[in-house]
């Protein structure tokens, strides 16, 4: 029986979970080839190369990222539901501390990371000023404390909970 050929976007999520997993050293043709149990050739049946794939997987990172901001956003109910949402999407964002690791020596990890963080920054300020919170810091904080949680080893499964603590004290300022 032929094995079915490996898509792009087959190489793309398991570059996402191995990322998650082992960082981004795992990004390259051979551990990949392992993990999916097939040969780098292909790999590069699909990607020119390691830093052609690692761009597109940056690519589709940043992608979902945004669009599940977007589609968030677009979800009704108060803005408290709104506001743990965003906490629960932020915590859901299992590359993310591999990411933060990542950018540390990578200028184009960095500025995708960044333009992500500044559109989850002004989503979370929005939130917080439809509930009369103007001082941006609060929102800071907050953001600090859900990628913060991500990057502790002190972050339980319950990282979500610490963030809405969080919330119930700004709110009750």
């Amino acid at each position: 029986m032929a094995k079915t050929p490996l898509s792009p976007a087959a190489w793309i999520d398991a570059g996402m979970q191995q990322l998650a997993a082992l960082g981004p050293s795992a990004l390259r043709a051979e551990p990949l080839s392992r993990h999916l149990k097939t040969s780098k050739g292909s790999f590069y049946w699909h990607f020119k190369d390691v830093p052609a794939f690692q761009a597109a997987l940056l690519q589709e990172w940043k992608a979902g990222a945004l669009a599940t901001l977007a589609a968030d956003g677009e979800m009704d109910g108060s803005t408290t539901d709104k506001l743990i949402r965003f906490g629960q999407s932020v915590q859901g964002d299992t590359a993310g501390p591999a990411l933060r690791a990542w950018a540390q020596g990578d200028a184009s990890v960095a500025k995708a990371l960044a333009d992500v963080d500044t559109a989850r920054m002004e989503r979370l300020s929005a939130l917080m000023g439809d509930m009369g919170i103007k001082n941006e810091d609060f929102a800071k904080a907050a953001f600090g404390t859900l990628i913060g949680l991500q990057q502790t080893h002190l972050d339980d499964g319950d990282g979500l909970v610490a963030y809405a603590a969080l919330i119930d004290v700004v709110l009750a300022l």
